[in-house]
């Protein structure tokens, strides 16, 4: 596995969201199955409310994981980072919420690739304890 030290404007190379909806800080560990990445939740974020990050952003963080994975291997093939739309959620499984202050590491699996079509597992870690999970269909838009 590939270990990455990637910088927030970096990130914006490998995933479609802009500001102030971007919510990875860094990428970790990535390979063609495998993609972390890590944020610092801050006070007056989109999903902020009194101090606590709301579940749309843990499952936001997820989908961007999973986003900036299949960036980052593309532009290893000197491609743009091709465009993904979520196709289906399922089992979602919210533990705990972050507060403000709080880093997150969160992963994502692929369990199932077919053409266009992805199956990947995302969790989501606050101090190494496990606050959230889903499965994810995500279809990738082919870049011709």
């Amino acid at each position: 596995m590939e270990t990455l030290t990637t910088t927030k404007p970096n990130i914006e190379n490998y995933i479609p969201q802009r500001a102030p909806f971007i919510m990875i800080d860094a990428l970790g560990e990535m390979n063609n199955t495998f993609a972390e990445t890590v944020f610092t939740i801050r006070e007056g974020h989109l999903f902020v409310n009194d101090g606590t990050f709301a579940e749309p952003g843990l499952v936001e963080n997820m989908a961007q994981t999973a986003a900036a994975a299949t960036g980052y291997l593309a532009s290893l093939e000197g491609k743009p980072a091709p465009m993904g739309f979520i196709g289906a959620l399922k089992n979602l499984n919210v533990k705990a919420l972050p507060q403000t202050g709080d880093t997150i590491t969160s992963r994502i699996t692929v369990l199932h690739e077919v053409m266009n079509a992805r199956i990947v597992q995302g969790q989501v870690f606050l101090n190494g304890e496990e606050i959230a999970n889903c499965e994810f269909k995500i279809f990738i838009q082919s870049i011709s």
